[in-house]
């Protein structure tokens, strides 16, 4: 007795599934690998094309790649949506907002020439390298970062806004110490001079001629190191915020107010554990 073929075909996406999302099984591993090596493949081809000696010489081998590429992109990511348990889940995704425009770049190089080069933003794929090497820790401490990135996220924008506000009365500042006969032809371009110099990026196409000026500009270069420092330091407070809370969070009863060395809950007695 033949199987229906509503059974067939359930298997055969089941089987798909656990060769395109799993990293369990040998197929798995190796459809991981290759497509680690064609995503690799396609950024070097993308990198090397950019080269005007190589571009000249090798341009129909460079855009037959591409296009052999994207090809397979595109059946890999119609085969992820046929294969995936919640279709929109995954389209929806990071990973499959990723795989959709990582294929986009080529299609849209027939409407606006060289925007091929986008394609390398499928450097973005590479990240299931941690999955198919198992680098699991890694993904934790990603994970711990993020959250801190999220904790922190309205103290840095308070302190953007403060660092905004610095530049725009530096850049006027300067504007009227400076003047247009010294380089500084408007408050816009002052401005720009005063974002260069306070991200110590100092292009020096701008540069200030008087005594003031140069008084002003070493204020700004020294503030300049704070826009640095403040918001490593407020990431940073938050990852040490949120690694002690975690090392103290009690399994047993849920309990999270201890000091930070405790080894055992205070409320059930039950192991806290060590954080790494």
């Amino acid at each position: 007795m033949t199987a229906p073929p509503e059974d067939d075909a359930t298997s055969w996406r089941i089987r798909l599934h656990e060769i395109i999302f799993g990293h369990e099984s040998a197929a798995g591993k190796a459809f991981d690998i290759l497509l680690l090596g064609a995503i690799l493949l396609s950024i070097l081809n993308v990198m090397l094309e950019s080269v005007r000696g190589l571009q000249h010489d090798y341009h129909s081998v460079f855009v037959g790649v591409e296009w052999a590429l994207t090809v397979i992109f595109t059946l890999e990511y119609g085969l992820r949506i046929y294969a995936a348990p919640n279709r929109l889940a995954y389209i929806f995704s990071f990973l499959g907002i990723v795989d959709l425009i990582s294929i986009a770049p080529t299609y849209l190089s027939l409407f606006v020439p060289r925007s091929q080069a986008l394609s390398t933003i499928r450097a973005l794929r590479l990240l299931r390298v941690f999955r198919v090497l198992k680098l699991v820790d890694f993904l934790r401490e990603a994970e711990e970062l993020t959250t801190a990135l999220r904790g922190s996220v309205r103290k840095i924008i308070v302190f953007l806004g403060a660092v905004l506000t610095m530049i725009v009365i530096m850049g006027s500042l300067m504007y009227l110490v400076e003047g247009q006969e010294n380089g500084f032809t408007s408050i816009p371009r002052s401005l720009y001079w005063a974002v260069v110099t306070m991200t110590t990026v100092g292009y020096g196409d701008i540069a200030p001629q008087t005594v003031l000026g140069q008084v002003i500009a070493t204020v700004v270069m020294i503030l300049g190191y704070g826009v640095i420092a403040v918001p490593t330091g407020i990431v940073s407070a938050d990852l040490v915020q949120n690694r002690r809370h975690r090392a103290t969070l009690c399994a047993g009863c849920g309990a999270s107010a201890h000091d930070h060395d405790a080894g055992f809950c205070k409320h059930c007695g039950a192991s806290l554990g060590v954080l790494p």
